[in-house]
């Protein structure tokens, strides 16, 4: 029996059933692929960490010629999070949080693929007490951001701050909006996408608007329009995973350089680097947990991101302004009547 020093490595691993190999069960097809007991096997499958075509099964289908099986073998037991001496961008600091910009490029929290490097790693090389509210893999996390997606989040050294900022979050008391190019131009200035978000049934890595999935809502606001994009303004009332994203996707829209989600061609034409999609959270809005006080910040685009902007607007003035959301009324409280939903 393969024990955890033997597994493969933790992340994604993915074959596809021979000829020779139809017929075989998935338990045994994994253990045999990967190396493992045929227990281990079925207790990942049991887990939904493999997929067939993109759909859990069970452990006793019989596999059929060109099948892809996928899966996502965990992390062992007592792994711990390492503390790296990674530069962070510290918007605001006190005894009780500590709100940062993230750089596009840098994962959360530690997960299968992505051991090292990650924001969490990061804030535990700067010392410092952090909540364990989250589990010990996500210290200090109210909320995420997508790997690409920049901007701000805000982090608890405590579990009474933490908890405060959940119920925050949840009571919809935060306020966190987005800066976002979309292809092609909404059917009006103000648009709200109320549509249920999981897990996309057909490939797990994605999201997807799902029947029962969970409800989700995002309003968007068209700051400006231009040749082939439009200049978003995004408010999320909910947090899904990627939800700015498939929302602006399910309409037709997607976000400018989202490989994922349709939006990854035409980089040239908008100035886009490789790998990055043009969504960052610019502004975040609380009252802290502790005193009451009213606490905003924001968060300038990015170098790439501004370049990109000056490129669709063709407003060279933009790559010297301070702050080029500004101009186009990003931090402007919402006007006129509430958007059009989309069902």
């Amino acid at each position: 029996m393969a024990d955890s020093a033997r597994d493969p490595a933790p992340g994604e691993h993915h074959f596809t059933v021979s000829a020779e190999d139809a017929g075989q069960r998935l338990d045994l097809a994994v253990s045999r692929a990967l190396g493992v007991s045929r227990t281990k096997a079925a207790t990942w499958i049991a887990q939904q960490r493999v997929t067939v075509n993109g759909m859990a099964a069970r452990a006793s289908l019989a596999l059929e010629p060109t099948h892809e099986v996928r899966v996502e073998v965990p992390v062992p037991e007592g792994r711990d999070v390492v503390a790296e001496q990674i530069p962070l961008h510290v918007v605001y600091e006190d005894d009780d949080l500590v709100v940062i910009d993230k750089p596009a490029g840098m994962v959360v929290h530690p997960a299968p693929g992505h051991w090292s490097g990650t924001l969490v790693n990061a804030l535990l090389g700067r010392g410092g007490a952090l909540s364990d509210t989250a589990g010990d893999d996500r210290p200090g996390l109210v909320h995420r951001l997508d790997k690409e997606t920049s901007g701000l989040l805000v982090v608890a050294k405590h579990d009474a701050a933490h908890r405060s900022l959940s119920h925050a979050l949840a009571q919809r008391t935060i306020t966190r909006r987005y800066a976002a190019l979309c292809w092609g131009h909404l059917d009006g200035d103000t648009v709200t996408v109320d549509k249920p978000l999981a897990r996309d049934p057909r490939d797990r890595r994605r999201m997807a608007v799902v029947a029962n999935g969970k409800a989700a809502r995002t309003d968007f606001h068209r700051l400006a329009r231009f040749d082939a994009v439009d200049l978003l303004r995004a408010h999320l009332h909910s947090g899904r995973t990627h939800q700015i994203r498939v929302h602006l996707q399910s309409i037709g829209h997607p976000v400018v350089g989202d490989d994922t989600y349709g939006g990854g061609g035409g980089r040239r034409l908008v100035a886009l680097p490789p790998e990055r999609h043009f969504l960052h959270a610019a502004l975040l809005a609380f009252r802290h947990p502790m005193t009451g006080a009213a606490l905003e910040f924001r968060a300038p685009l990015p170098t790439e991101l501004r370049t990109s902007l000056v490129a669709v607007s063709r407003m060279s003035e933009l790559a010297t302004d301070e702050d080029p959301l500004a101009r186009f009324g990003f931090y402007d409280p919402p006007v006129g009547a509430p958007g059009r939903a989309v069902d």
